[in-house]
Parts: C-alpha cells; sequence; structure tokens
C-alpha cells in the first residue's frame, strides 16, 4: 500500500511528507492516523529533535476531504469527534515546523497552524475558504487565525474565503519566513536543524512557555515562564550549555 505520510531523516531531523498527490495532500481520517501514529513513535525518540511536515511543490495540504464528510450528519459528526483526533499532532512534544508550498488551504492552513512556526515558499497560497461550503473551521482555524493574525484579519480571511499570498502571510504573522521555491525546504531543513541540536528538554519547554501565551494573563504567564526557568538548572543540558559557554566551546546536549 502506498504510503500517506513518508519519512525521511536529516540528522536529528525528521520530514514528513504528505503523500496524497491526486487529492492535493487533501486531510482524510487515514492520513491523520497515519500522521499522529508515526510522528508520536518518534516524539521521545532523543535522536529526533524536530518535525518537519511538508507536502508537495503544489500543495500542502488543500483541506480536509470533502468526500470524507460529505454524506455524515450531525448526530455522525458528534459521535465520532470529527477533527479532534488532530489534537494528537498538536500535542506532540517535539518543536514542529510546516514548511507550506502551494496550496495551504482549509484543514491544511489550520494543519500548518498546529505547528510552532511556518516557514513558506514564495508561491505559497493560505486560506480559510469553509464559507463556500456552508461552514466554517472545524480543526481550529476561527481560534488559531484570530490569534496569530488578529480578530478584524481572520474575520475577513473566514468570511469571505479569500487566500492570503506568502508576502501578506509573512506580513501578518501567520508565517515566519519566506524562502524562493528552489531553496525553502532545504533552508527550513537547515533551520529545523538548529532547533534539532539545542537542548530537547528546554526547546520542549521553551514551546510550552509560549504557548501559554494565548492561555492565561500576563502575570500568570511571566510566573510560569520563571518557573520553567528555574526548573531547567536541573537538567544536565542546562550545566553543559553553560559550561560550554565559559569555555568558548560548542555544547553537547543530550537531552537530560
Amino acid at each position: 500500500m502506498t504510503e500517506l505520510v513518508e519519512l525521511s531523516r536529516a540528522g536529528r531531523v525528521v520530514i514528513a511528507r504528505l503523500n496524497r498527490p491526486e487529492a492535493l495532500n487533501a486531510l482524510n481520517s487515514a492520513l491523520m492516523t497515519e500522521l499522529t501514529g508515526k510522528l508520536a513513535r518518534l516524539d521521545d525518540d532523543p535522536d529526533t529533535g524536530c518535525f518537519v511536515l511538508t507536502g508537495s511543490e503544489k500543495a500542502f495540504a488543500a483541506g480536509a476531504d470533502i468526500k470524507d464528510m460529505q454524506t455524515m450528519s450531525s448526530i455522525d459528526m458528534l459521535k465520532s469527534g470529527y477533527f479532534s483526533g488532530w489534537e494528537s499532532f498538536w500535542r506532540l512534544k517535539t518543536p514542529k515546523v510546516a514548511a507550506v508550498s502551494g496550496f495551504a488551504l482549509g484543514g491544511g492552513c489550520e494543519l500548518a497552524m498546529m505547528c510552532d512556526t511556518v516557514y513558506a515558499s514564495e508561491n505559497a497560497k493560505f486560506g480559510q475558504p469553509e464559507i463556500r461550503l456552508g461552514v466554517i473551521p472545524g480543526m481550529g482555524g476561527s481560534q488559531r487565525l484570530a490569534r496569530l493574525i488578529g480578530r478584524v484579519k481572520a474575520m475577513d480571511m473566514i468570511l469571505t474565503g479569500r487566500t492570503m499570498d506568502a508576502g501578506e502571510a509573512l506580513e501578518a504573522g501567520l508565517v515566519a519566513r519566506v524562502f524562493p521555491q528552489e531553496t525553502f525546504l532545504d533552508e527550513t531543513i537547515k533551520t529545523a536543524s538548529e532547533i534539532a541540536n539545542f537542548s530537547k528538554i528546554a526547546t520542549g519547554m521553551a514551546r510550552e512557555a509560549v504557548n501559554r501565551a494565548d492561555e492565561i494573563s500576563l502575570s500568570e504567564g511571566l510566573l510560569f515562564e520563571r518557573r520553567v526557568f528555574h526548573a531547567l538548572f536541573a537538567s544536565k543540558d542546562q550545566k553543559e550549555g553553560m559550561a560550554a559557554f565559559t569555555e568558548k566551546r560548542k555544547p553537547e546536549f543530550k537531552g537530560e
């Protein structure tokens, strides 16, 4: 059987490539199960420091698969908790980088936003066009998009269903960096390798601290950050990192 998600490795970086080219990598239940299952098995691997999620040159993912849900009733949706399985992807502790080329629409845009940061090629297109189907985003689009680019901009995107190109996405804060098409994946993997080679304990805690900013007040967030900072002094990686700095050498982090 054809793999819906192909894994490859570049040192401590695991690249997960969505592989449904005939459907522009539309997200169905089988792909979700395969992606979350494969990455969950690597989440605690000390030799894996970062995940890069990508698709094809034409499409990161063109949305959720309409054929997968078209005939379902409201009760079917409620019973199955449709889309809730994607929370397993969101909860992965290993840093996740979305490498977006081509279309990232609907569920594709939402999947990119579930990653910790997004790098895009110059031909990337982002959008939440669900309104054109008589529905709204269901994988977190209304919540994550508003937090990333602001309520007014998110409302414009969701109510009109229009697409946003890479330049506008960069300016709006949906995308962290934009690279030329011919080099964007190499550049993304290069940056992911930098992340992967830091202490996995520290990168995991950094993710938690930044994500808390969406959930709690500034005073509570500052307290959480400070407590995590204090706690990291129990790790061997903190001792190694600071010793390497004072000794003017490259640290050797072990995730301990």
